[in-house]
């Protein structure tokens, strides 16, 4: 690092920047999961733009389709007018993603980021219901504006908010408390007329937990939350914007488990190249927006419908690369079990190529990440605590290249434990 790169940003930009404090470098280019910095230091990405880069950087066919669209003065922005790269985004869409699922299900295209989505799912689920409570669970993430923040768990995000965070009761996810049927437990709540939760309008959850600890529900418990929100009249909501798009094997991280979800908020990979792209997936009978009743200025990135359609004709044409990825995340799971069985009460969590290490504290997995940091390896902790070192690579990593990142994981654990207690690790 040197100052002269680095002094604008601290001297000018907000002290709200977050990972650019782990990671105090400048990059300047991308290929895959390989970043480079100003100094022409590579470095292995495990954070993937917190999976918004599920086909790594700069896939070079969605560069060539965006780059000959921007050269042939193709439609920039449309607000929410037909434009032919839309057009080819839906149909591809829908015969790749949609069709093939048995899924009917209309795109909403929200503002660019995931918390758009999440509060258009949000506000359709009180419109369509009447009802204005959403159930939200114990460490979920769903996004930073108003409606999606009261929704989230954790403390210092929701304290950003400077206001009261209404309109949602939280409940235990899958294993939240040591001994406790969580699925039980809500249903017990829900139908006590004395439990003092009002007639829920939906129920709100991530598939896998990312920024909470990569908690993930097993399909008894996601099976058993639909069946509590039909039951109770209310809508499932699956926000599958970290855990979808393939991160899990298949394109959505649901399928295989029994459950068809009403609503799925959308974004991060869904662009293929890491631009701005939400949608809400609709059940069609549940679309009944009037027309502007939820709109935005950027709903639709027309460079990332070029992108998005690339992607999925390139990726999910077949099973091909979700097989790939299967095999891929096989091997993260053994690795982590070698890793986490040097921790005392270490243990593996999520599923796909989603996963990490509880190591049991903060510090040690902030410790264990600077060093992988110092040998050339991005990656960032997750959880209530920040005590899973989590392991987000490219889907589309080589092996080479992801066990040489999971060999510098292991290192770094064995290295900090050694200097934790000499004795012990010896």
């Amino acid at each position: 690092m040197t100052t002269g790169h680095t002094n604008i940003y601290e001297r000018r930009e907000s002290e709200a920047r977050s990972y650019c404090r782990s990671f105090p470098v400048e990059f300047v280019s991308a290929r895959n999961a390989t970043l480079t910095d100003s100094e022409g230091r590579d470095y292995t990405d495990f954070l993937a733009g917190c999976s918004s880069l599920n086909y790594g950087h700069n896939d070079p066919d969605m560069k060539a389709a965006l780059i000959e669209h921007i050269a042939g003065d193709g439609i920039t922005h449309g607000l929410d007018m037909h434009t032919d790269a839309k057009r080819a985004f839906l149909e591809t869409f829908e015969r790749v993603i949609l069709r093939p699922r048995a899924m009917e299900h209309k795109v909403m295209m929200t503002g660019p980021t995931g918390t758009n989505a999440v509060e258009a799912a949000m506000k359709l689920a009180r419109k369509v219901t009447g009802r204005e409570t959403i159930v939200a669970f114990s460490n979920g993430f769903h996004g930073m504006t108003m409606g999606a923040l009261a929704a989230t768990g954790n403390a210092g995000k929701r304290g950003g908010g400077g206001m009261a965070l209404h309109g949602v009761v939280r409940m235990p996810y899958e294993g939240a408390i040591e001994g406790v049927d969580s699925l039980a437990y809500i249903e017990a709540m829900l139908d006590n007329p004395s439990g003092g939760i009002d007639a829920p309008a939906a129920f709100l959850i991530e598939p896998v937990q990312g920024e909470g600890g990569l908690n993930a529900a097993s399909p008894e418990f996601l099976k058993g939350i639909a069946a509590l929100a039909k039951k109770h009249g209310a809508l499932l909501i699956a926000d599958d914007i970290q855990s979808g798009i393939g991160r899990t094997g298949p394109f959505f991280s649901f399928e295989g488990m029994g459950v068809t979800p009403d609503l799925i908020p959308l974004a991060k990979s869904l662009s293929g190249m890491g631009l701005p792209f939400a949608a809400l997936l609709i059940r069609p009978d549940l679309d009944i927006w009037k027309p502007a009743e939820h709109n935005g200025t950027f709903r639709g990135n027309t460079h990332a419908f070029i992108t998005a359609r690339v992607a999925l004709e390139k990726f999910w044409t077949d099973d091909a690369f979700q097989k790939r990825t299967e095999a891929k995340a096989a091997v993260i799971t053994e690795r982590l079990k070698r890793i986490a069985a040097m921790i005392p009460g270490g243990r593996v969590k999520g599923r796909g190529m989603m996963q990490g290490v509880d190591v049991g504290s903060g510090e040690l997995a902030g410790a264990v990440c600077a060093r992988c940091f110092a040998h050339g390896l991005v990656i960032e902790t997750s959880g209530a605590h920040d005590e899973v070192v989590k392991v987000l690579a490219p889907l589309t990593i080589p092996q080479a290249q992801l066990d040489a990142g999971l060999d510098t994981i292991e290192a770094a654990v064995r290295a900090e434990l050694t200097e934790a207690s000499p004795i012990a690790a010896e």
